[in-house]
């Protein structure tokens, strides 16, 4: 695509003029744990580029991202923010991604498309473990990051201590590509390991260059050392070049790093403040001349191979007064308002900056862009001239399983069909959100990731859908059996003018092994109850069942019917029907009648040092612990495995995210029921006959 002469200003410490390639438009996303900064990140590089006049603040509200109302009231990243701009010739779109490990789904789904990440970390070790998760899904998916910690001005920690505690958690090395300069306390500058240049921090400004300190010229050659030995572990020129003690050159330096990179081999390692400005030119080049092109990353996603057309959708969204939007990510081709795509119209073709939507006409290869009204295309999906492919194999992200449940109701019982409508719309929006359907309690359950990720769709129903829930915590399913047999003689007999009813039944209710639900055996004999009813006395008996005596749907029962009478004019399927509820109302409260709760097998995955905590946990919420291992594929992480009551299982994520620093998760699967009595029992009993 030609040749570009550029002036490099800052960072690598190469101001000269070089030449290399003009790329087709990348893209980066910027992904952390919450109060990393990145949203704050976002600002300043666009403020670099000229796409800002000046930069804003999320605690002011003013940020170019996060300004949907419920970021807005929480200060918080709560959805994807996108982002475009131009940087010395080159276009860029940018993901700022939600911090909260509550909305994972949103940062798995927005890293399909893009060709790099850039890792905001804090600049605390004692956080550094909250990047656990993010490290270990790059690393699965061979997704190329670049290290950038931030907030160094407020740091209090050595470099090398925040890198040792990033290193424990990363599979892949850590790079470090700058040593600090301090004064005192305060970090006021870098020098670049690569061209060995010493740079001086401006406020949001270009740092100034200027001669390497003294007391900084030891720590310099040791890490660079370092740097140059790690990288000879990829490439043997570059490690014959050092036993030889001979000076590899820094561009050969460059172009190593920059194909390790793209391989996922390495993680280079920045540092600095988006709040003041500080290390920002350095970390645009970096992104410039080390992230790979957009073709790079389609074959790592698996885009097939052609020359036609082809984009991945990476998200959909429903915005009130547009409609549905479609995130895609254009790999090669043309993609222009008004195409059509096999079945499908392109109506409206946006780039996007924050919250506004700029009509654009056509996007290239490497475009990030917003399809309007393509109603049946779903994210995952690969866009072609000849259509929408489902079977593209494209590469895509796992759905993590709910951890977290609210029982949901419209306020007002007009919205009933409105609430089914456009929860169907958020749960497109975000497959972590599950809506389900208790039979056993009727209760419209809202599943997901947490108590933030639930109580945001809760918000978004009111603020985009003019839907207003109650949410509250689901009830248990709780069922009810026997202990003993019991024999019941029931009659019904009703006399109303005309054909009366009449029904009776002679019938033994027997406790069957735990699991085996309903029996009914017809033991009737010599025509006593006629054919044509014994269908009658079994519905009428599991009709009964859905709530028992104590109040819950009654499990593991058999029930034999052995005698009983008719009455040639009177009776009938309704009265044997009926005479059945009354034997099993009747016979029921004699057989012992015995509350159980279901019971959960949970695997709790924690890091190690976290384990001890767990026992206590599930020991204080009535659990059973059946052993631990270590979780496979997790360098320094923990399975515990138990048994848990439903019960207990409600709020069981809040409690174990406070104990491990917000990364500790959970998987479950119902077990068994298990007879639950004493005060617990009574208390289910008591607020079940109140709520009644």
């Amino acid at each position: 695509m030609g040749k570009l002469m550029v002036r490099l200003p800052e960072g690598d410490g190469e101001e000269t003029m070089m030449s290399r390639s003009v790329t087709a438009a990348r893209c980066a996303a910027l992904v952390g744990p919450y109060t990393s900064g990145k949203t704050t990140l976002l600002e300043a590089l666009l403020l670099q580029a000229g796409a800002l006049h000046r930069k804003g603040s999320v605690t002011e509200g003013t940020s170019l991202g996060d300004s949907a109302p419920e970021a807005r009231a929480r200060q918080m990243t709560t959805e994807p923010n996108f982002a475009h701009c131009s940087y010395l010739d080159e276009t860029w779109s940018f993901i700022d991604c939600p911090g909260s490990i509550e909305l994972a789904q949103d940062v798995h789904s927005a890293l399909m498309g893009v060709d790099v990440v850039v890792v905001v970390a804090p600049p605390e070790p004692a956080r550094c473990l909250t990047l656990a998760p993010i490290f270990k899904f790059l690393d699965d998916y061979q997704i190329p990051h670049i290290l950038f910690v931030n907030r160094m001005d407020k740091a209090s920690a050595r470099v090398r201590d925040i890198l040792e505690a990033l290193q424990s958690i990363s599979e892949r090395p850590l790079m470090l590509r700058q040593v600090p300069i301090r004064e005192g306390e305060e970090i006021t500058g870098f020098v670049d390991l690569v061209s060995e240049r010493a740079w001086r921090y401006n406020l949001n400004k270009q740092s100034d260059l200027i001669e390497m300190p003294e007391q900084v010229k030891d720590r310099e050659e040791a890490a660079r050392r370092e740097l140059l030995e790690s990288l000879a572990d990829f490439d043997d020129g570059l490690l014959e070049q050092l036993l030889e003690d001979k000076v590899p050159a820094p561009a050969e330096i460059y172009e190593q790093l920059s194909k390790d990179l793209a391989e996922d081999l390495i993680v280079p390692v920045l540092f600095g403040s988006a709040e003041q400005g500080h290390g920002i030119t350095r970390l645009w080049k970096a992104l410039r001349h080390e992230t790979p092109d957009p073709a790079t990353t389609a074959a790592r996603l698996g885009v097939p191979e052609g020359t036609d057309l082809a984009a991945s959708v990476i998200r959909t969204y429903h915005a009130p007064h547009t409609g549905k939007m479609s995130i895609a990510r254009v790999w090669r081709g043309e993609l222009k308002d008004g195409d059509n795509l096999g079945s499908e119209r392109v109506s409206g073709l946006y780039r996007l900056m924050g919250p506004e939507n700029q009509k654009a006409a056509s996007a290239g290869a490497g475009d990030l862009v917003a399809l309007g009204r393509m109603d049946s295309v779903a994210a995952g999906e690969l866009l072609t001239e000849a259509g929408r492919r489902d079977d593209a194999g494209l590469v895509w992200p796992e759905v993590p399983k709910p951890v977290f449940t609210l029982s949901i109701r419209p306020h007002n019982r007009q919205d009933e069909v409105k609430l089914t409508a456009s929860l169907a719309k958020l749960t497109e929006e975000d497959p972590s959100l599950v809506l389900e359907h208790n039979d056993d309690t009727n209760e419209m359950l809202l599943r997901g990731q947490g108590d933030i990720h639930l109580k945001l769709a809760v918000d978004r129903l009111k603020s985009r859908f003019n839907v207003e829930v109650d949410a509250t915590r689901p009830q248990t399913a709780y069922k009810e059996t026997i202990r003993k047999a019991t024999k019941q003689h029931s009659r019904f007999k009703r006399q109303t003018g005309g054909h009366g009813q009449f029904g009776d039944v002679h019938v033994e209710i027997r406790p069957l092994p735990r699991g085996e639900g309903f029996a009914f055996v017809d033991k009737v004999v010599g025509g006593s109850v006629p054919r044509q009813y014994i269908g009658a006395v079994e519905h009428g008996a599991k009709e009964y069942l859905a709530r028992g005596p104590l109040g819950f749907p009654v499990v593991d029962v058999s029930v034999t019917l052995y005698d009983g009478q008719y009455h040639s004019v009177d009776s009938s399927d309704q009265a044997f029907k009926t005479v059945a509820r009354m034997a099993m109302a009747e016979g029921l409260p004699n057989c012992e009648p015995v509350l159980l709760e279901p019971i959960y097998e949970v695997t709790i995955s924690v890091p190690s040092e976290f384990t001890n905590k767990v026992h206590s946990l599930v020991s204080a919420r009535r659990g059973q612990i059946l052993g631990f291992e270590m979780r496979a594929g997790w360098k320094g992480w923990d399975d515990l495995k138990c048994h848990l009551p439903e019960e207990e299982l409600q709020d069981l994520i809040i409690e174990l995210r406070s104990l491990t620093v917000g990364v500790g998760s959970f998987d479950w699967r119902f077990d068994h029921l298990q007879e639950l009595t004493g005060r617990l029992a009574d208390q289910v009993i008591s607020q079940r006959q109140a709520a009644d």
